[in-house]
C-alpha cells in the first residue's frame, strides 16, 4: 500500500483546532494541501480559521509569501461539523487533549469512516503511539506525527512508528511533512520520542546541581549560556515553558521508562510545581519578576582584587594543562614550571569529570591551596572554578581574581564531579546515545531533532565529537564512580566509540 503525497488534491483532516491543530492546518494549507478542520467545541474551528487567515496575511505583509498565495492557502481550509465529513481524507491528524481514552474513542470512530488506506496519525507528545493504536482494527496504518508549538515557527516534526505501523505510512508522513515545509525525523515509539527525551538531560541535571548545593539557578544559567553555548539556561527555559508543562512530562517519561535512573526527577522541580510556582505565567518561579515581567536576576559576585604570589598547573590532564597555561601566559600569571608546586603556590588542576577533592588526593596536592578549572570548554566567554571543602578562601579568591583579570567573568561553584557544564552536557550526550543504542532513531536524526526542536547549539553526537568522545565518557565514568549512582553510567554506545577512538556518529551494521 502507498499514498501519492504529491497529488494536487491531497487532503488531510485536522481534528482539534487549538494552538497545535490550527498550526498544523496553517502549514499544511500553505504547502498546497487541502485541509478539513473540526473541533468539538462550538465556534472553535471558525476561531481557528480566522486566526490562520490573520497569520497568513501577516506573512504576506512581511514578504514570506505573496498575498495571492496567502489567499489560496486560506481557501484550501474547510471547516467540517461531523466526523463523517472526514471521509474524503487521505490522512487524518488528531490534535485533541492528551487523554488516552479520548484519543482511542476518536480513532475508533474515525477508523470506520475513512477509507481503508487513509493514514491515521496522532500529534501526542506524551502518550505511546502503540498504546493509542492498540484497540484499532487496523493499527498498521497508525503513526505519530508530533509537531512543536508554535507550529509555523518550529520546523521540526517527529514521525513515530508504533509497534505495528507499516513502513509506507511513515514514508508518506515524512513526505507530507516536507510538503508542509517541515523537517521530519524518524523514530520508533519510545517515551518522550526524541526531543522530550533528550531535553530531560538539560533541565533535570541542572536541578540536581542546585539541589546538591553546587550552584544557584542564576549561575547555572550563566554557565550554560556562556560556556555551553545554549541560547537559554535550563532554568530560564523552564520558566518560559512553565513547570506545569515540564514537570508532569518529566515524571511521565521517568515512569514510562520504569524508573530508569537517567530520567529521575528532582525535588526542586516538584516542590515548585506543587506550590503553583510555575515560572513566567505565574510571575514567580526560579526567578521573581518585576512589573514589566523581566526576571530579577541576582548579580554576579564581583571578581576579587586578590592575586596569587605564584601559580602551579597540574599536567595530569594534558589538554587542560596546555589550555590553562596558554591562558595564564597571556594574562601574565607568575607560573611555576616544576613538577611539584612550591610551598605557597596556588595549585590549579583541570579535571575531566572528577571533583577538586579527588584531584587533590590522587595528585598528592595540598587541598587548602587546590582550585579546579573547567577546561573541557573554551576559556573565552566565561570560566568556571571550584575548590575542595578545605580550600583556603584566600587561595580561591586569588584564583578567581587572576582568571577574571582579563575581563572574562568567572563562576565559582562548590566542589562537584564535572563542574556545571561538563555534567549537564555529558547527560545530554548519554541520553542521545541511549536512544541510538535502542535503535529508536539514527544519530543524525537525533541531532537534527535536538537542534531544531530545542535550539541547542549542538545535538548530543556533535557535542561528543566536538568535545571529545573519550572525554565525555570520562566525565560520566568519574561521576558514576564518585556518586555510585547508576544515573551516570555511560551508555554502551558511547563506551564502545570512546574505546575505539571513533566518532559518536559511527553507525553499527
Amino acid at each position: 500500500m502507498s499514498l501519492d503525497t504529491n497529488r494536487p488534491d491531497l487532503t488531510i483532516g485536522v481534528l482539534g483546532t487549538g494552538a497545535m491543530g490550527r498550526g498544523i492546518a496553517q502549514v499544511a494549507a500553505a504547502g498546497g494541501i487541502h485541509v478539513l478542520m473540526m473541533d468539538a467545541r462550538a465556534g472553535a474551528a471558525q476561531e481557528a480559521q480566522d486566526f490562520i487567515g490573520k497569520m497568513l496575511m501577516r506573512g504576506a505583509e512581511k514578504g514570506s509569501m505573496t498575498h495571492v498565495d496567502a489567499q489560496a492557502a486560506l481557501g484550501r481550509i474547510k471547516i467540517v461539523n461531523a466526523l463523517a465529513d472526514f471521509k474524503p481524507c487521505h490522512a487524518l491528524i488528531e490534535a485533541v487533549a492528551e487523554d488516552l481514552g479520548v484519543k482511542r474513542q476518536v480513532f475508533g470512530e474515525l477508523e470506520a469512516i475513512v477509507a481503508p488506506d487513509c493514514i491515521l496519525a496522532t500529534n501526542t507528545s506524551s502518550l505511546s503511539v502503540t498504546t493509542v493504536a492498540a484497540k484499532l482494527k487496523t493499527p498498521q496504518r497508525f503513526a505519530g506525527f508530533h509537531f512543536f508549538n508554535p507550529v509555523p515557527l518550529m520546523r521540526l516534526v517527529e514521525v513515530i512508528s508504533g509497534l505495528l505501523t507499516e513502513e509506507w505510512v511513515c514514508e508518506a508522513l515524512v513526505a507530507i511533512g516536507k510538503r508542509m515545509t517541515r523537517e521530519p525525523v524518524r523514530c520508533t515509539d519510545a517515551p518522550g520520542f526524541l526531543v522530550n527525551q533528550v531535553g530531560r538531560g538539560f533541565n533535570i541535571e541542572a536541578s540536581h546541581l542546585v539541589y546538591e548545593g553546587i550552584s544557584n539557578f542564576a549561575d547555572v544559567d550563566r554557565v550554560m549560556r556562556d560556556v555551553g553555548g545554549f541560547r537559554m539556561g535550563p532554568f530560564e527555559l523552564m520558566e518560559l515553558t512553565g513547570l506545569d508543562v515540564t514537570q508532569p512530562a518529566t515524571v511521565l517519561i521517568y515512569n514510562q521508562f520504569f524508573q530508569e535512573p537517567r530520567y529521575r526527577p528532582n525535588l526542586i522541580m516538584q516542590a515548585r510545581y506543587e506550590a503553583g510556582v510555575l515560572g513566567r505565567k505565574t510571575k514567580r518561579g526560579f526567578y521573581n519578576y518585576d512589573a514589566e515581567m523581566k526576571a530579577i536576576v541576582p548579580p554576579e559576585t564581583p571578581a576579587p582584587n586578590a592575586r596569587p604570589d605564584s601559580v602551579w598547573v597540574s599536567s595530569a590532564e594534558p589538554h587542560g594543562h596546555a589550555a590553562l597555561t596558554a591562558l595564564l601566559g597571556k594574562i601574565g600569571a607568575p607560573l611555576e614550571s616544576g613538577t611539584k608546586p612550591g610551598a605557597k603556590a596556588l595549585c590549579l588542576v583541570t579535571p575531566i569529570g572528577d571533583d577538586a577533592t579527588t584531584c587533590a588526593v590522587e595528585q598528592d596536592l595540598d587541598p587548602k591551596r587546590t582550585v579546579a578549572v573547567d577546561t573541557l570548554f573554551p576559556l573565552v566567554k566565561r570560566r568556571t572554578i571550584m575548590g575542595t571543602p578545605l580550600t583556603d578562601p584566600g587561595y580561591r579568591d586569588a584564583a578567581h581574581g587572576l582568571l577574571a583579570s582579563d575581563g572574562v567573568p568567572v563562576t565559582v561553584c562548590r566542589d562537584s564531579p564535572g563542574f556545571i557544564a561538563q555534567r549537564i552536557v555529558a547527560m545530554i550526550v548519554n541520553i542521545g546515545c541511549s536512544i541510538a543504542q535502542s535503535r529508536t532513531a539514527a544519530p543524525a536524526d537525533i541531532d537534527k531533532a535536538v537542534t531544531l526542536g530545542l535550539n541547542y547549539p549542538n545535538g548530543p553526537f556533535k557535542f561528543a565529537d566536538v568535545l571529545g568522545v573519550s572525554r565525555i565518557h570520562q566525565v560520566l565514568s568519574a561521576m558514576q564512580h564518585i556518586y555510585a549512582d547508576p544515573r551516570y553510567r555511560p551508555n554502551i554506545w558511547l563506551t564502545r566509540r570512546a574505546r575505539l577512538g571513533v566518532s559518536a556518529f559511527t553507525p553499527e551494521p
